[in-house]
């Protein structure tokens, strides 16, 4: 049975995501923060990892793009997870009866709308499995929790009101993470991450790269350098898999242009 780490306590989002790439027969580690996942694959103890990257409304999560640079690990597979929150609470309580809400601050946040009608306490919480696992825990009668279904069913909780976000249109990309290299997709995807110098036009003239030879780029984004303060690193996705010879040539031409590069992983794309 495959054994994949990921972020959070069970019934997690990204248990949820874990799940939806590997199935149910999987043997899950929870971890307590991303930087664990990262650790436990890379010392064997598990298979895989599964961590956030991307929200479609919050942005971008930077904690797993610096762990992808410092960790030497590959970018096995892309999930994308349409994230629908749940108000729980122990069996019995209702709406009316409900006092205090817990849950992550983003989650909290991807509800306002349903929170803004009730008068309750809203407490930020680590996370939102551990909200409702922390209810269970303490038998903690007039409290509420925002997470999964997964969540409720895991800890016995009562579903008090569904898909309460306020945005239909709210997705996570995670990452599989692992050792192992994906093999060529008939759609797939390629991410790295390179530094330029600090000179006039050098970003240009890398991006410029990709554009003569007529690659898509998906993604184009900075960070601040962990070297130098004020300078930037390049995070970037494009279409296409480093097996075919016209993404080899424009990487080779990126590695001689710029201060340094990283290939994170070519993975199939998800749809």
């Amino acid at each position: 049975m495959v054994k994949v780490a990921f972020q959070g306590e069970r019934g997690a989002f990204s248990e949820d995501a874990v799940v939806k790439f590997f199935g149910e027969e999987v043997d899950p580690l929870p971890c307590a923060c991303v930087r664990d996942v990262f650790q436990a694959v890379l010392e064997g103890k598990v298979d895989f990892g599964v961590v956030p990257v991307e929200n479609s409304q919050a942005g971008s999560i930077n904690e797993t793009y610096d762990l992808l640079l410092e960790y030497p690990l590959n970018i096995f597979a892309e999930v994308i997870l349409r994230v629908s929150h749940c108000l729980m609470a122990l069996p019995g309580e209702s709406l009316e009866s409900i006092k205090t809400i817990y849950s992550h601050p983003q989650a909290l946040a991807q509800c306002e709308q349903f929170l803004r009608r009730l008068e309750v306490q809203i407490m930020p919480s680590y996370d939102t499995a551990g909200s409702a696992k922390m209810i269970k825990a303490g038998r903690l009668k007039g409290c509420a929790a925002i997470a999964s279904e997964r969540a409720a069913g895991i800890y016995g909780l009562q579903i008090l009101a569904p898909k309460i976000e306020s945005n239909v249109n709210n997705y996570t990309k995670f990452f599989v993470i692992s050792h192992k290299k994906a093999r060529l997709a008939k759609k797939s995807k390629t991410s790295l991450v390179f530094g330029t110098r600090n000179t006039p036009g050098a970003l240009y003239s890398a991006l410029g790269i990709f554009a003569t030879r007529n690659i898509n780029l998906t993604k184009l984004e900075s960070r601040p350098s962990k070297d130098k303060p004020w300078e930037y690193i390049f995070y970037v996705d494009f279409e296409g898999h480093l097996g075919s010879k016209a993404y080899q040539e424009a990487v080779e031409k990126l590695t001689r242009e710029a201060t340094f590069v990283k290939l994170l992983g070519s993975y199939p794309q998800s749809s």
